[in-house]
């Protein structure tokens, strides 16, 4: 007997993972598809507190491994000069754990909650009169009255039912997993060019070391990943490490792409990375996939014909109108002037670290930020991040 499924979610992130778990919960036929989750994946890893906030108990306390993190350490690469910045040590700080850890206790949870699972690969969307049919790689058909698009930045769901991400509007994380070092600080060096910053953020047993370019920055993988390699080297941070390299695209939208996303239309939504919902100047994601998970849920568990437009409406109004934001600062942020003014603010004021300690967290969001920075006594560093200026 076939079975026709209420929503299918493809791709088991935890963007994915958590829309088919919440759904599962609320009673709907949820079917999750994805060839290779959990699998490690090339990004920091830091989780926040608002992050964790919203999966509740789905992952108990102290059963994932993970790095609580102490401090961040912001570096002006062109003077060398560094503060480290003490991170919240309550409920809104940040832990670091492995993607394979993380993603798995996600992905575990959605078949615990109800949700069937198919390990194959969606090869095709076809729609119906009554909804889609989904062709798998190697399982056949699938019929679906729903399709949730949570297969990232290259996403199948998004390049059928609207268009795929330009490369202008992604960017390439590469680098190092240094296995065999860590710590509880991570580090970020930040850069002019490509405009951007070094990263190294410790999870248990390895360090996640990276640096992220526009892809059509004109800078290929092989020389960002040398560019890690150097850091590394000038730094001594991973010395005695076995190095495991990666390669990855993000999302990395403009303002005005951010502003007139296509998230959503009859029969399907997109989550997630498959969305686009990336912070444009940490590359931050977890929070938003797990975010526009809790939306596409809500919308979806209602009868509504227009679920779509509401769910699209909702992450426009609370996720992406504050990433326009991010991106509308992006520019300047990263240009050596405000970076310089940045790291000697750091070093003398407690307010500014206060600032970038929440904003590291992601207790602060980008509404916010100038006015903050403004209302501190480093009136100068505000000003140029309102104004775009570097000088």
């Amino acid at each position: 007997m076939t079975v026709s499924y209420d929503v299918t979610v493809v791709g088991a992130g935890p963007s994915g993972s958590w829309t088919a778990t919440l759904l599962a919960r609320r009673g709907a036929r949820v079917l999750l598809i994805d060839p290779s989750h959990p699998r490690e994946k090339p990004c920091g890893g830091g989780v926040t507190g608002r992050a964790l906030a919203l999966i509740g108990d789905a992952i108990p306390a102290g059963t994932l491994p993970s790095v609580r993190i102490r401090a961040a350490q912001f570096v002006d690469s062109r003077t060398r000069s560094a503060v480290d910045v003490a991170l919240p040590r309550h409920s809104a700080a940040l832990v670091v754990s492995s993607r394979t850890e993380f993603d798995g206790a996600l992905f575990a949870a959605a078949s615990q909650a109800g949700a069937d699972v198919l390990r194959t690969r969606v090869t095709d969307i076809d729609r119906t009169t009554s909804g889609f049919e989904l062709t798998t790689s190697d399982a056949g058909r699938v019929t679906t009255s729903f399709v949730v698009g949570a297969d990232g930045a290259n996403s199948l769901v998004r390049r059928k039912m609207c268009k795929p991400f330009r490369r202008s509007q992604l960017s390439i994380a590469t680098g190092y997993f240094a296995y065999g070092a860590t710590s509880d600080c991570i580090v970020i060096e930040m850069l002019a060019d490509p405009p951007g910053y070094i990263w190294s953020f410790p999870r248990p047993d390895h360090l996640a070391i990276g640096i992220c370019a526009q892809a059509d920055a004109g800078v290929g993988v092989d020389r960002l990943r040398e560019m890690v390699r150097r850091w590394m080297a000038v730094t001594s941070i991973a010395q005695v490490a076995r190095l495991e390299p990666y390669s990855w695209p993000i999302p990395s939208l403009s303002s005005g792409d951010f502003l007139s996303l296509d998230l959503a239309g009859p029969g399907w939504l997109t989550v997630g990375d498959a969305a686009g919902l990336v912070d444009p100047i940490t590359r931050e994601g977890i929070f938003f996939a797990l975010q526009s998970a809790v939306f596409a849920a809500d919308a979806l568990a209602t009868s509504a014909p227009n679920r779509s437009e509401q769910y699209a409406a909702r992450v426009r109004e609370e996720i992406a109108s504050d990433l326009a934001r991010a991106a509308r600062y992006k520019t300047g942020f990263f240009r050596p002037r405000f970076t310089r003014l940045l790291v000697d603010a750091l070093q003398s004021s407690e307010s500014i670290r206060a600032v970038m300690a929440d904003l590291v967290a992601g207790t602060q969001n980008y509404r916010g930020l100038k006015w903050r920075l403004l209302r501190t006594a480093e009136l100068g560093l505000g000003w140029r991040l309102l104004t775009n200026r570097s000088a």
